[in-house]
């Protein structure tokens, strides 16, 4: 059913208007890789993702406070969502031991060829956010995958729980310090881990629900062990969650699993697998302008493949973007083959394109605009 001018459609942050559905590129170290904020801002991106954990360490919170923020920094004026790099942390310690651990404190990591540790609390993550110039803080969680054991899983929400409320203290006590000018204020969301449980999930979601959050993520990774969307923990989540709150599929970003969300009902995403398969050469494409996301709407051409060598179409049918209108896959192919650095620049801003475009055709068919 169309929604006519709800006001669940939308979130208005200090640096503007993100309008649901809407997928948020990750721009990891304050950059997406390859492009610049003009190219973005070109193929109607809306907003990106930048990751407090990454950016502590490379090029560092005072930097990033000296050059003024994340936004100065990188020329990027639009709204940016910052993770707290809870997710990055996880993946770190539990590829090797050796990198940290995780306590009912916080997370200490210690980078590969370094003695100096670094400490990521609850309040430490807010306050760099919050120094950073962020729209909208993540709260630190302990992220599990959906196949951890119960008592893993009990342990994490356990932390994100104590966490979120630490988290909100310091968000409340930060935000009493800007300025009374600024209209719009920045948000904070909560994260809702549980993996594969339907038990935890509704605790954890309730219990947030009571601490109080502008909005809230689906923490954890989403898929199971053979790569396949856990629908229905995605969508038990999202029914916890009163539809006045938005609620970011966190890590998710592929087309075909966005327009699933969409119908679940949830409104932000991000992901970095479209630039990066961008950058190796997995371009996405309409298999025809207007899809009806029925059956097989979604196409791959592997720019590499010989059969594109004489090619002179367009990666997508009908898409707007540089890439599209002005260059064949036969070029785009010559430039794959020549390791040219105008090859991923091209093909990023094709890929976040159809992302960008995708969540304008959602949009109009769930909102009426």
């Amino acid at each position: 059913m169309t929604i006519t001018n709800s006001s669940n459609s939308w979130i208005d942050l200090p640096h503007g208007r993100l309008q649901y559905p809407v997928y948020l590129p990750d721009a990891t170290y304050g950059m997406v890789r390859s492009v610049d904020a003009a190219d973005l801002e070109n193929v109607s991106v809306q907003g990106l993702v930048m990751n407090t954990f990454h950016l502590m360490q490379k090029p560092g919170s005072l930097t990033v406070q000296s050059l003024h923020g994340m936004h100065e920094m990188s020329g990027w004026t639009k709204p940016i969502v910052t993770d707290s790099g809870g997710f990055q942390a996880y993946s770190l310690i539990h590829e090797n031991e050796k990198f940290g651990k995780i306590t009912d404190r916080g997370i200490t990591i210690i980078p590969e060829n370094s003695t100096h540790k670094l400490q990521l609390t609850p309040e430490k993550t807010v306050q760099l956010q919050m120094a950073f110039g962020t729209d909208i803080v993540i709260c630190l969680d302990e992220c599990t995958h959906a196949e951890a054991s119960d008592s893993d899983q009990v342990l994490s929400v356990n932390r994100t729980l104590a966490w979120a409320s630490r988290c909100k203290k310091e968000f409340l006590r930060l935000k009493q310090q800007v300025s009374k000018s600024e209209a719009i204020q920045p948000k904070i969301f909560g994260v809702i881990q549980g993996g594969g449980s339907f038990e935890l999930r509704k605790r954890c979601a309730e219990e947030l629900l009571e601490i109080g959050f502008d909005g809230f993520g689906f923490g954890g990774w989403p898929l199971d062990s053979e790569g396949n969307l856990l629908f229905d923990i995605l969508q038990y989540t999202r029914e916890l969650i009163p539809p006045e709150f938005p609620i970011h599929a966190l890590g998710i970003g592929h087309p075909e699993n966005v327009v699933r969300c969409v119908n679940l009902g949830y409104d932000i995403f991000d992901c970095a697998m479209p630039t990066r398969d961008a950058r190796h050469g997995r371009l996405y494409a309409f298999r025809e302008e207007y899809p009806s996301f029925d059956g097989k709407w979604l196409q791959y051409h592997y720019i590499s493949d010989e059969q594109y060598i004489r090619s002179s179409q367009p990666v997508s049918p009908g898409c707007d973007c540089l890439t599209c209108t002005r260059y064949s896959m036969g070029y785009l192919r010559h430039l794959f083959k020549m390791g040219d650095t105008l090859f991923p620049r091209l093909a990023t801003i094709h890929n976040i394109r159809i992302l960008t475009r995708l969540t304008e055709l959602l949009r109009e068919e769930k909102y009426g605009k």
